[in-house]
């Protein structure tokens, strides 16, 4: 089970230049932890995917599993997992995060 599930892993990270593991949608975030990152994402204009893990179990602990990580949510930028809630917070606090997406020539939606 785990290389069908790792495998969907790599596919949606690999087809998506910014991906999210969340609890919820970025519509409808369904944690604190979740929504925080979102709204990063979303002040700096990147276009991303998110992905539910509450709609899957085994993608919410594939996940887990995949990245060596415990918890929710995860972020992924060019298949590369940058880490959860509070570096990403610490990353786009420092500025780091969008030097990051600029490097990895990711599009932004809107100016930052």
């Amino acid at each position: 089970m785990e290389n069908v599930v790792f495998e969907r892993i790599k596919k949606d990270i690999s087809e998506n230049d910014v991906v999210l593991y969340m609890k919820g949608t970025p519509i409808f975030p369904q944690c604190g932890f979740s929504a925080a990152v979102v709204q990063i994402l979303s002040q700096l204009g990147v276009k991303f995917k998110g992905i539910n893990i509450l709609e899957d179990n085994d993608i919410r602990q594939g996940i887990k599993d995949y990245a060596n990580w415990p918890t929710i949510p995860q972020l992924y930028i060019k298949s590369e997992f940058i880490g959860g809630c509070d570096i990403v917070r610490e990353m786009y606090e420092t500025g780091e995060l969008e030097q990051l997406l600029k490097e990895k020539e990711i599009e932004f939606i809107c100016a930052a």
